[in-house]
């Protein structure tokens, strides 16, 4: 059975799950959430930037994608149009990754 923890800010911690998922299934998981952001542009990008390199990433990747899957969409739309900055703890590889993903147009 999974445990989940409620966090401080309200968010909640599949802990348990992680310990027995299997890495696949984890990358499933992740994908599945990418895509289902809430608004449909995050939603096209956040899950385009998932298909194109989740399945390259390690688990400490995967442990840093899923935390910023647990930041707020506006937050993140903002660090990518570059209104705000990005805070010291999501400056990492997976973060800049995003930051430099472009989106392919259909017919391009």
């Amino acid at each position: 059975m999974k445990s989940l923890t409620k966090r401080s800010d309200g968010s909640i911690s599949y802990d348990r799950m992680r310990e027995t998922e299997t890495i696949e299934n984890r990358r499933k998981r992740l994908r599945f959430r990418s895509w289902h952001r809430g608004t449909k542009e995050m939603d096209l990008l956040i899950g385009s930037f998932a298909d194109a390199h989740l399945s390259a990433f390690d688990r400490s990747q995967l442990d840093r994608f899923e935390a910023l899957l647990d930041v707020s969409e506006p937050v993140v739309y903002d660090w990518i149009l570059g209104r705000s900055r990005l805070p010291a703890e999501f400056d990492h590889d997976v973060t800049q990754l995003l930051l430099a993903f472009e989106l392919e147009r259909p017919g391009r």
